[in-house]
């Protein structure tokens, strides 16, 4: 065998290697529904042109088709995905500091351009069917994460019993009219002043 010939491993059958997970495919999915994301913020449903999600995706135009010949099943995957990176709730034990650093993120993702575009179409998604019901399961996807970190948190004993749709409204409600005003910034401070609040009066009122 000629020298400096790589090889691969055998494989049962002659079969190729098995691709890692992730890889290429993940990242060209990725860049889809970011750029899909970015172009439903700046144009809507309506506007929305595959030519030019692949050409700011940077990929093939074939990719975008291939993988979504559905427009609807594109702009809700990449409604879902915005969703899933928006604020997460994690779970690191302390309940309060959660709260707080997904308070500071959701604010964060806001004011961004991309975030300040998808408030105008979330109120877009009350008219526009095409819209409505990706932004349902987007949201039903973030509540979704809020009411497992909720329930953890009555199990461990840090809050009594709890609505938590009603919980995540409180919350969240305060961030957004902060960021619609613009009139003061949205600190960390800000933030550990409504979980605060929000926590203690739960207290309170269960006691």
């Amino acid at each position: 065998m000629p020298e400096n010939v790589q090889t691969s491993e055998p494989t049962d059958a002659g079969a190729r290697p098995a691709a890692r997970p992730g890889g290429r495919n993940a990242r060209v999915r990725s860049q889809i529904l970011a750029a899909t994301m970015e172009l439903v913020a700046r144009d809507g449903v309506t506007g929305l042109r595959y030519e030019e999600i692949a050409e700011l995706a940077g990929v093939n135009r074939n990719s975008v088709y291939r993988n979504w010949p559905d427009r609807a099943e594109l702009v809700k995957d990449a409604l879902l995905q915005y969703a899933k990176d928006s604020a997460p709730l994690h779970d690191s034990g302390d309940l309060r500091r959660d709260l707080v650093d997904f308070l500071v993120a959701l604010a964060e993702r806001l004011s961004s351009s991309v975030g300040r575009a998808m408030l105008q179409t979330t109120v877009a998604a009350t008219v526009n069917t095409d819209l409505t019901e990706a932004m349902r399961a987007a949201y039903d996807q973030q509540f979704a994460a809020a009411r497992r970190r909720f329930e953890s948190a009555v199990d461990k004993g840090e809050i009594p019993p709890v609505d938590s749709y009603f919980l995540t409204e409180l919350l969240s409600g305060p961030v957004y009219l902060y960021v619609n005003r613009r009139r003061h910034p949205f600190t960390r401070e800000v933030a550990e002043k409504i979980v605060d609040v929000v926590l203690a009066g739960i207290h309170a009122t269960t006691s």
